[in-house]
């Protein structure tokens, strides 16, 4: 299982175009039933109606997470994520889905899933295997400080997209044995009960979904094991090319943030790599990014670092960020956030001090 994003040297991956973006294609068909357009929401984190079409898109984890917070206070739906897993079908997953189907049991397929993660567009950090008697699958958050909202929505989105595709792959009877959520209760329960057809509880140390002994060695209706090797390969191959680009923004992303408050040239970058700029651009199209999107993606993550810090004036942020002057990095901010950077100062202190621990 992959290690979540973690800090490193003062940037995370969240900046990276690396997830496929499976959750928001599904979301924007779900917020069309309140009709809530999120082409705008889309627009403002760069993502087109041509480029959410692109069997290539990859976003990152930050654009994911605005665009789904916007979501849910647009549609004003507690249970938003719920209904998003709960459309989805095992194509949405690609070639991955396509491999759980042909594995040997449920397990075989949990297990396939939770290995190739990188590569389904799961936005949550999956796991599974033994507590004592029982076979349970976790979902942890990336980052444990995520916005309340979208942290609830995340975990919503991951065991209802799981249980409605093990129903579709292994039977229409599969619920789990219980379901534990480390969220607080939501005002109405009733949807997560009719869903998961079992015992659910909330507040818990973590997320856990425990299956069922009846249902774990099952055998697959379609299981195949020549398809199944075939596809392996082909998702081995798949998890390389995106183990590289990961590398490759990773070190660009460290990189600049090192650098802050100076931003390295693209031509330095380039040196670094022994690579050609034009070389360097074009691996960088391949990922779905450019250099400029991730210094862009570093510094606001700084500045909201930054501004986490009461003590610190706006001026000391916008140095501290690499910007000119305190104007720029009010530029900045409002086209990030829609706000001036003192307001995103008080909301994100203020998320501090009533954030519950979503996760240990």
């Amino acid at each position: 299982m992959p290690d979540p994003p973690r800090p490193e040297n003062g940037t995370t991956r969240s900046t990276s175009a690396t997830i496929s973006p499976n959750i928001l294609r599904y979301l924007g068909q779900i917020t069309q039933e309140y009709g809530v357009d999120l082409r705008p929401v889309l627009s403002d984190v760069g993502l087109t109606e041509t480029l959410m079409r692109s069997a290539a898109l990859r976003v990152s984890y930050r654009q994911g997470s605005s665009v789904i917070r916007r979501a849910v206070e647009l549609t004003g739906d507690e249970h938003l994520g719920l209904r998003v897993g709960a459309a989805q079908h095992l194509t949405a997953w690609g070639l991955l889905g396509f491999a759980m189907l042909a594995g040997d049991t449920l397990q075989v397929a949990i297990e396939t899933g939770v290995r190739f993660q990188n590569v389904s567009g799961a936005m949550t950090v999956w796991s599974a295997g033994r507590e004592g008697p029982d076979y349970v699958v976790r979902a942890d958050l990336p980052d444990p400080v995520v916005d309340p909202s979208v942290g609830v929505f995340l975990v919503e989105e991951a065991f209802s997209s799981v249980v409605t595709l093990g129903r579709l792959a292994a039977g229409s009877g599969l619920a789990p044995q219980e379901v534990h959520f480390a969220f607080a209760a939501p005002h109405d329960v009733r949807p997560f009960r009719e869903l998961f057809r079992c015992p659910v509880s909330f507040g818990a140390a973590r997320n856990r979904m425990v299956v069922p002994q009846a249902w774990i060695h099952r055998p697959m209706p379609g299981r195949d094991p020549t398809t199944f090797a075939s596809t392996l390969d082909l998702l081995e191959a798949q998890m390389a090319s995106r183990r590289r680009q990961q590398d490759l923004l990773e070190v660009l992303e460290i990189s600049v943030a090192q650098g802050l408050p100076v931003v390295p040239s693209f031509a330095e970058q380039a040196r670094r790599h022994a690579s050609s700029e034009r070389t360097l651009r074009r691996r960088l199209a391949e990922c779905g990014t450019s250099y400029e999107a991730i210094v862009d993606g570093v510094r606001r993550e700084r500045v909201e670092q930054l501004l986490h810090r009461p003590h610190l004036t706006l001026r000391e942020v916008a140095r501290q960020a690499g910007f000119s002057d305190e104007r720029a990095l009010r530029r900045a901010v409002h086209r990030w956030h829609g706000m001036a950077p003192l307001q995103l100062r008080e909301d994100l202190l203020a998320g501090q001090r009533r954030s519950p621990a979503l996760v240990e």
